[in-house]
């Protein structure tokens, strides 16, 4: 939750951030943490069956997906979801690899993997809006 929040600092709309690891890892309640972060007090929910989640943070959307369950990348198409990634939009993506080559270039992309001591979060910025938005991670409370 707080490394959500510290990634918020830096988020801004039009931003694409990917979330990759294991089942269990960490994927939403990172996004848990974002949401808090950029102001959302109500409930956030795994996107597991709906695929994807809404939340409207003033004019700021923020669309949480969940693709864990796509078995082709053509389901991407089908869905319409490329319609969603907008200059007034937040994308978080888990399971970005089941449609890796249909996703615009991540501003942030994140792996979370399971340690001994909970959980590790490895992050890279793939623009310049995702060095600026880790670089306000680096400086964000924790």
């Amino acid at each position: 939750m707080r490394a959500g929040a510290g990634l918020a600092a830096g988020l801004r709309a039009g931003m694409i951030v990917t979330l990759a690891g294991e089942l269990g890892a960490g994927k939403t309640t990172l996004v848990r943490g974002m949401l808090r972060g950029l102001g959302w007090t109500d409930s956030v929910k795994s996107p597991s069956f709906a695929l994807v989640e809404h939340y409207q943070i003033s004019s700021l959307y923020f669309y949480h997906f969940d693709l864990y369950r796509f078995n082709d990348p053509i389901e991407w198409d089908v869905a319409g979801f490329a319609e969603y990634f907008r200059p007034d939009a937040i994308c978080v993506i888990e399971w970005p690899e089941r449609i890796a080559d249909r996703l615009p270039r991540a501003d942030v992309a994140s792996v979370l993997a399971y340690a001994p001591t909970g959980r590790t979060l490895e992050l890279r910025a793939g623009t310049v809006a995702g060095k600026t938005c880790l670089t306000a991670f680096s400086a964000a409370p924790r």
